[in-house]
């Protein structure tokens, strides 16, 4: 454990933004397995919907660096891809 003050701080500054990042990560998994399923299922309304929700939240994790941007743009265009396809 460190000993100075400022390194402490960090410390937890480091954890703070691993979780945030962790967040982000987790939700866009979480969206490509509803748009997944919503494809898969035939429910354009559905699809349409996760789509939109999950170009939206890789666009915000690229904005704060969670992601690379790409990475971002390769995960876009999996989804856009999976999107055309049913």
């Amino acid at each position: 454990m460190a000993n100075i003050h400022s390194q402490k701080k960090r410390i937890l500054r480091s954890e703070r933004e691993r979780l945030e990042n962790r967040r982000y990560t987790s939700k866009i998994k979480t969206l490509f397995r509803r748009l997944e399923t919503a494809s898969k299922g035939g429910d354009d309304a559905a699809a349409d919907a996760a789509h939109r929700e999950l170009i939206s939240t890789i666009d915000k994790a690229v904005k704060r660096h969670a992601l690379h941007a790409n990475n971002g743009a390769r995960k876009k265009s999996r989804a856009a891809k999976l999107r055309a396809g049913s």
